[in-house]
């Protein structure tokens, strides 16, 4: 008789959460239950392509000390899990996923140049909250931007004009782990040329989180005239109309340390203005953004602030983007390092949408999250290692807002290969104790008699 032993670091975990474990080759077959000291059915599915484990199984640690009996190989028609839905609302959806507490699609993307052409995680709906957080699909959760995807380096912000590939790595009713993977385009700095990238998404069974890690080809480069050596800006959007918010507060672990206001987006907004009514004929392509952008600015659509000044739209020549872009950064840069923006610190979650530009630069932290105190639903982010700054946008205006991991002037600050895990649900007061939960996650002790 096979015993699983699981002990909860200094009895941290306070949710459901998948735990690994590895059993002899005598246990053969893909799923087996298994039953928990107090009589609870648990089910075991066997990984393939997990170096450090061959199984998972959810547990919920309602002590610190949790022990499983293998019982029988089972089918999947005996048991509930992750479901797949045939149908999709976006046409470059991969799958199609209800895990029991997400429902969402999972998208390749278009390389269309659109907003809706982003791949990632689209249509991300609470199933308890029965509330989608991306209803237009036109924003994603999960891209990953600085320093490829800038224009700095002559490509959009996010990765419209990119198609991943998704392989399945793990595809049972437990977990459903994938690959996405993709050549990132070339832009105008060419030690950025060539590079490739794989992003692994992991998905449980009524766990109220998920995770993911990005892993990019080694880079060396500059922004903000600052060495970057194999950091990324990873940025997860959420919309929820004109004049409302999805959250409407951010934290971190410890009180937010923040500077308030983002000098380059303004300056980024003026430039778009002066170009666009500036009387020049220029082309065909220039006329359709002069067309879109002389309206509301506040309230338009953020990626067309970028996608004026991308090479793939050839809006303006390349000397004329490079000579413009430049004096965007020069002014940026300066007013940035000025020190009419001093570092503030708050305890309590601070209210983005209430500080100039909506937008909130703060600083170094591993457990971070955006807060709704309307509804008290929170979204938690936990990173193996520290983001070194974070861009919070919150912008009632348009009802987007962005989580990213970059400091001012699109300074990306998450090391690759870091593992984020992220959680949704009633969390508003007890948002520490799940960020908790998921840093433990990686403590867990298993120990196999038999």
């Amino acid at each position: 008789m096979v015993k699983i032993t699981l002990v909860s670091p200094e009895d941290k975990i306070k949710i459901p959460v998948p735990v690994k474990f590895t059993l002899s080759n005598n246990v053969i077959g893909d799923l087996w239950s298994a039953v928990t000291d107090d009589g609870q059915q648990v089910v075991c599915q066997r990984l393939h392509n997990d170096r450090a484990a061959n199984f998972v199984t959810i547990v919920e640690f309602k002590k610190a000390t949790e022990t499983l009996t293998l019982q029988k190989e089972i089918s999947a028609s005996e048991i509930t899990g992750i479901q797949k839905i045939a149908t999709a609302k976006e046409k470059d959806c991969y799958v199609h996923l209800n895990t029991g507490k997400f429902d969402f699609e999972l998208c390749r993307g278009t390389a269309e140049g659109e907003g809706s052409s982003k791949w990632g995680l689209r249509h991300f709906w609470s199933v308890e909250e029965n509330r989608d957080l991306v209803p237009s699909g036109n924003n994603a959760i999960g891209g990953f931007y600085g320093p490829f995807f800038t224009p700095d380096n002559g490509l959009i912000n996010p990765a419209e004009h990119l198609i991943v590939d998704i392989t399945p790595l793990e595809d049972g009713p437990i977990m459903k782990k994938y690959r996405l993977a993709g050549r990132i385009p070339d832009g105008t700095k060419p030690e950025l040329h060539g590079k490739r990238f794989h992003l692994d998404w992991s998905f449980y069974y009524n766990v109220p989180f998920f995770s993911r890690v990005y892993n990019v080809d080694h880079f060396e480069t500059t922004v903000n005239r600052r060495s970057i050596v194999d950091k990324i800006t990873v940025g997860d959007e959420f919309e929820s109309g004109i004049g409302q918010l999805v959250f409407d507060r951010f934290a971190t672990y410890d009180g937010v340390w923040y500077r308030a206001g983002d000098p380059y987006s303004g300056k980024l907004a003026e430039k778009v203005q002066e170009l666009v009514h500036d009387g020049k004929e220029r082309n065909a392509r220039f006329a359709d953004f002069k067309k879109a952008l002389t309206g509301n600015m506040a309230n338009a659509h953020w990626d067309l602030y970028w996608r004026l000044f991308s090479v793939w739209e050839n809006a303006l020549s390349n000397e004329e983007e490079q000579v413009e872009l430049q004096d965007v950064r020069d002014q940026a840069f300066v007013l940035a390092e000025l020190n009419n923006r001093p570092w503030l610190f708050s305890q309590d979650p601070v209210n983005v949408s209430q500080v100039t530009d909506q937008t909130v630069f703060a600083g170094p932290a591993s457990k971070s999250a955006e807060i709704n105190t309307e509804t008290g639903q929170a979204m938690i982010w936990q990173t193996s290692a520290a983001s070194n700054a974070f861009q919070i946008v919150q912008r009632p205006q348009s009802g987007w807002q962005n989580w990213g991991t970059n400091a001012e002037n699109e300074c990306p600050s998450l090391p690759v290969g870091s593992l984020i895990h992220t959680a949704y649900g009633p969390y508003q007061d007890n948002w520490r104790e799940i960020a908790d939960s998921l840093e433990a996650l990686q403590e867990v002790e298993t120990n196999i008699e038999g």
